[in-house]
């Protein structure tokens, strides 16, 4: 990893029309470091993707009423809605139906 000398800042390498330079992150100076410095990128493609098959959820639950499907479980939240000096609203989602709603206190 290479510095400038001005300002310190962290040099990019920068492919030009037949060389290399590097070029400073903050203050722009440019370097020249030659032309025998190659500018890649190399990816491994690996066949280790995890596929979900449905939404997880990482909220807790309580037991509250759905009122579109009646299921007795929903994920609960709280929120800042209103002004500071305002109680927090509790959002609410059904486990089941994903349908959410709100209670004010």
């Amino acid at each position: 990893m290479e510095f400038c000398k001005k300002c310190g800042g962290i040099l990019i390498p920068k492919k030009t029309k037949n060389r290399v330079v590097f070029v400073c992150r903050n203050c722009g100076r440019k370097y020249d470091k030659g032309t025998d410095i190659k500018v890649g990128e190399k990816v491994h493609a690996e066949n280790n993707i995890k596929i979900i098959d449905k939404k997880e959820e990482n909220l807790p639950i309580t037991e509250n009423q759905c009122p579109k499907c009646g299921n007795k479980e929903a994920f609960w939240w709280i929120q800042q809605t209103r002004s500071i000096d305002e109680p927090p609203t509790r959002f609410y989602k059904c486990t089941k139906c994903g349908y959410t709603w709100r209670e004010y206190s």
